[in-house]
């Protein structure tokens, strides 16, 4: 399959999944003190983020561990009030159980952090060949980060090599800047959209705000929102209707121009 063709099913997977344009993918980070109240705190967030009009939540073990990323999906696979918001997953540090979570509850998408540029060419070889068996197994489409947050850069090609592999390896790439709720810098953008193909779904994982949605929305199909939504603006804090209202407000003017 040449680049364009792959470009063109990326898209069409992509539009199938998020028919409006410029979607809003939201974290659940699983915060609270214990399992259950990680289990209740996730459900009133997704039950808030979905009636404020998110497209999809994503459940992620950044506070809590697999078994309450379990839990979550278990719940909010028969929670009704989610309508027809996409469920999506990224379990941290483990794509193989993301893989079978999303075989086991409906998992639009499984989110990984870096799909190219974190391993040496030895070890690379073989996650490839790995990612390619479960991505033939699996209904869920793959969000891939390359040059991703947090993540090592051992691959010994350029971000630019790197970019490429990851889009045959990912149905969307996803950029990001140096941290969670960090800005994405406006140039890293532009760059990761000049070297995909035209059609390939890229998405803003990191530091999307009311106030910048639409200048990075130029060049990005979906954005990952985790800290805007929080009351605190932190990772740490709890999702807030306001702050979700705002974002969809800067993002309804967006869509409202295309």
């Amino acid at each position: 399959m040449n680049e364009v063709v792959r470009a063109e099913t990326a898209r069409a997977a992509w539009e199938e999944l998020f028919p409006t344009p410029k979607a809003v993918l939201a974290m659940l980070h699983l915060g609270g003190d214990d399992a259950a109240d990680r289990l209740h705190r996730a459900r009133e967030e997704a039950r808030i983020l979905a009636h404020g009009g998110v497209d999809a939540v994503i459940v992620e073990n950044y506070f809590g561990d697999a078994d309450d990323a379990r839990r979550a999906l278990e719940a909010l696979s028969t929670a009704s009030e989610l309508g027809g918001t996409v469920i999506g997953l990224n379990v941290l540090r483990d794509h193989r159980l993301a893989f079978a979570l999303a075989a086991e509850f409906p998992v639009g998408f499984v989110q990984i952090d870096s799909v190219a540029g974190h391993l040496a060419a030895d070890a690379d070889l073989e996650y490839a060949a790995e990612l390619a068996e479960l991505r033939v197994a699996s209904p869920a489409l793959v969000f891939g980060g390359v040059r991703f947050k947090y993540q090592p850069v051992e691959s010994g090609r350029s971000e630019e090599e790197d970019l490429m592999l990851g889009a045959r390896r990912s149905d969307a790439i996803v950029v990001t800047g140096e941290g969670t709720g960090v800005e994405t810098d406006l140039s890293k953008i532009r760059r990761f959209r000049s070297v995909l193909p035209e059609e390939f779904p890229l998405i803003v994982g990191a530091g999307v705000t009311d106030g910048n949605a639409a200048e990075q929305f130029r060049y990005a199909d979906g954005a990952i929102v985790g800290s805007f939504f929080k009351d605190s603006y932190r990772d740490t804090g709890v999702v807030d209707a306001e702050h979700v209202a705002r974002f969809m407000t800067a993002v309804d003017a967006v869509r409202a121009s295309l």
